[in-house]
């Protein structure tokens, strides 16, 4: 049986990262399109809530009926399951591609021209670049700018000694301008205040800022060597159940791997893992060396105990900033 709530119809909740809105608003229409082939007289409605990432998990964690959520880390899904048990330990096998039907990379956006002629990670630690991208305490988005820039550093030189690597990273961090809460708070800080030399945000995010603020106006770089972005999802088994939404929320995420949903992702900038939808937005997708967090760092709960949690590496380092 199916939860009918509003005046008859079959409401489904989606708990989503900020910059994803405009994203799932297309998919939501697409994917009811979808399920009235097959149940042609249900009306179906699906909900967005959206901010950064780890915020919304707290918020499904303190109550938010979410039939399912779709992040942008892993984290950000399993502490379901940690503190909430709302979800089975193994939800990330239940569907393909560990659970994430789409995936991105970091780009850097810059003004027009280029003033401060930034080209890649080593370029970001001069003393007169101002940099804006999301809290890493607060959103995916920044965990994945901090862990790209670490990454890529480290690997730059060889034998390069850890202390040497957090030296970098004290003045790259000495350099942000702005810590917003999201994604897209970030952008709306570096395009609608006009602050910062750069804005270091998802490759999708940045794209759809040249598409609605004019190409002309900033240019996009996507560093060679960059990190893999993951856009884990899952429907809540304790709110399913509850709701008796189960098996439209299970048809909403699968409907993410077909044809139809990966051409959408492909238009909003994401890449994908169809072969000949990525062969066909080509152009779209410079080819770069993407790597995992698990291969180069550890799983992500050693990787959040050892930079982000409090009194890790980012408070150091951030102590560090403040010290210079």
């Amino acid at each position: 049986m199916l939860s009918v709530s509003v005046q008859g119809s079959i409401v489904l909740l989606n708990s989503s990262y900020d910059t994803a809105r405009e994203l799932f608003m297309v998919i939501n229409s697409s994917f009811i399109r979808y399920w009235k082939t097959d149940h042609p007289n249900d009306d179906v409605i699906i909900q967005q809530s959206h901010s950064g990432s780890t915020k919304q998990a707290m918020t499904v964690l303190q109550g938010l009926r979410a039939d399912v959520v779709t992040y942008n880390q892993v984290t950000d899904v399993h502490i379901l399951y940690d503190r909430g048990k709302l979800i089975p330990c193994n939800w990330q096998f239940r569907l393909p591609n560990n659970s994430s039907p789409f995936y991105s990379t970091i780009a850097f956006v810059v003004r027009k021209g280029n003033p401060k002629k930034i080209y890649d990670w080593d370029n970001l630690t001069s003393e007169d670049i101002k940099i804006v991208f999301p809290n890493p305490k607060t959103s995916g988005s920044g965990r994945y700018v901090y862990l790209a820039a670490w990454n890529v550093i480290s690997s730059r030189v060889n034998n390069l000694k850890y202390q040497d690597i957090r030296s970098w990273m004290s003045k790259f961090l000495h350099n942000v301008l702005v810590f917003d809460i999201g994604s897209r708070s970030a952008t709306a800080t570096f395009v609608d205040q006009l602050r910062g030399d750069i804005l270091i945000t998802f490759e999708a995010e940045a794209n759809i800022i040249c598409e609605q603020h004019g190409r002309e106006n900033y240019e996009i770089i996507i560093p060679e060597k960059n990190i893999l972005v993951e856009f884990p999802v899952t429907w809540i088994d304790a709110n399913v159940g509850k709701h008796g939404t189960e098996a439209i929320a299970k048809s909403y995420l699968q409907y993410l791997y077909t044809e139809e949903a990966q051409k959408i992702f492909a238009d909003f900038y994401y890449r994908v893992h169809v072969p000949s939808i990525m062969k066909a937005y080509s152009n779209r997708f410079p080819d770069i060396e993407l790597f995992r967090v698990e291969d180069q760092f550890s799983d992500w709960n050693t990787v959040m105990c050892v930079h982000f949690n409090r009194g890790g590496e980012l408070d150091k380092l951030l102590a560090m900033r403040h010290n210079r």
